[in-house]
């Protein structure tokens, strides 16, 4: 395997010099970079990715902290994260809070120091301690938004708008709200929504946990709720209500109609196919990634919200007379 001084001796510059060309290649003449670069190709030299971090006081290694890794919408999100890493030839430590805030902490306590950056991914922490670990070191924020810090989510608002009246527009007029967790930045944002579309009755069924059984145990409410309709806070919850309304004799879209969030694989899946606003999930990992490479060079720090789009499935029919 070639080394360094190969390279070097090769270009006919010292390993110093070689070394330069290869790691801050502004600081070596454009004819030298040159014949390093080609010595180094000739030779099938690979940099040593540990030294080079020492060097420069870097890890090339960035943290993903998110609630629930089991949870398809997080796992799409950290996809498009390490593809985009990839990239650029960095690693990504991957940390699951299991929905706990406590652990939340520490987690980002014990990763921040050994990462070049953070991605927070859906945080249930307050907005000062994002802001404290801010102050630490570059951070860029998923699925959620706070003054001052970069992120990126999506236009949940339209989405909650899309699904709405698309139900009234089938005839539902009494619609249950299914929702998460109550320390969600993004389920307050879905519920601040609810009331911006007119001649609806939409009732609160209460925070769920946001995984299928949480929208099973919310199910047996929505019945006695006497809605026609239910907007879940994401796909595992509706797909949830779905389970259960199937085990109590209802039929889906005939007696009551479903449309979750995020569109998850399994969405396309079950039968009837649910009805669900689409999340560019993947593209959030990408952008978000981008964004926490540039946090150093940018003025302000840059914010993104993502549109979303509503994909009509089986699980929606016309209300019953």
């Amino acid at each position: 395997m070639a080394t360094l001084q190969d390279v070097a001796l090769a270009a006919g510059v010292s390993p110093a010099t070689a070394s330069r060309a290869l790691s801050a290649p502004a600081s070596v003449s454009i004819e030298r970079r040159h014949r390093v670069l080609e010595a180094a190709e000739r030779l099938g030299y690979r940099p040593n990715r540990s030294a080079q971090a020492l060097a420069s006081g870097r890890s090339r290694h960035l943290g993903l902290v998110l609630p629930d890794l089991a949870n398809p919408f997080f796992a799409t999100v950290a996809k498009g994260v390490q593809a985009q890493a990839r990239g650029t030839r960095r690693s990504v430590l991957v940390a699951d809070t299991d929905e706990d805030v406590r652990a939340e902490r520490e987690v980002v306590e014990d990763l921040q120091p050994g990462v070049d950056g953070l991605l927070l991914c859906s945080p249930r922490i307050g907005e000062d301690e994002i802001r404290s670990i801010a102050s630490h070191g570059p951070v860029v924020i998923v699925n959620r938004e706070v003054d001052g810090l970069a992120s990126v989510s999506f236009d949940v608002a339209s989405g909650v708008h899309a699904a709405l009246e698309h139900l009234r527009a089938l005839g539902h007029r009494r619609i249950a709200y299914v929702g998460g967790p109550a320390t969600s930045w993004s389920d307050a944002r879905r519920r601040a929504a609810l009331g911006e579309v007119n001649g609806l009755d939409i009732v609160d069924i209460g925070g769920q946990r946001p995984v299928h059984q949480g929208g099973v145990a919310a199910a047996d409410l929505v019945v006695a709720a006497g809605a026609t309709a239910v907007l879940a806070y994401n796909d595992l919850v509706a797909l949830g209500v779905m389970s259960r309304l199937r085990a109590r004799g209802l039929s889906v879209p005939e007696d009551i109609s479903v449309v979750g969030f995020d569109d998850i694989p399994a969405a396309s899946y079950v039968s009837p196919a649910l009805t669900t606003v689409a999340l560019p999930l993947t593209r959030a990992g990408h952008e978000a990634t981008t964004l926490l490479d540039g946090l150093n060079e940018a003025v302000d720090p840059p914010t993104l919200r993502l549109p979303v789009e509503l994909v009509v499935r089986d699980s929606t029919g016309p209300v019953r007379p």
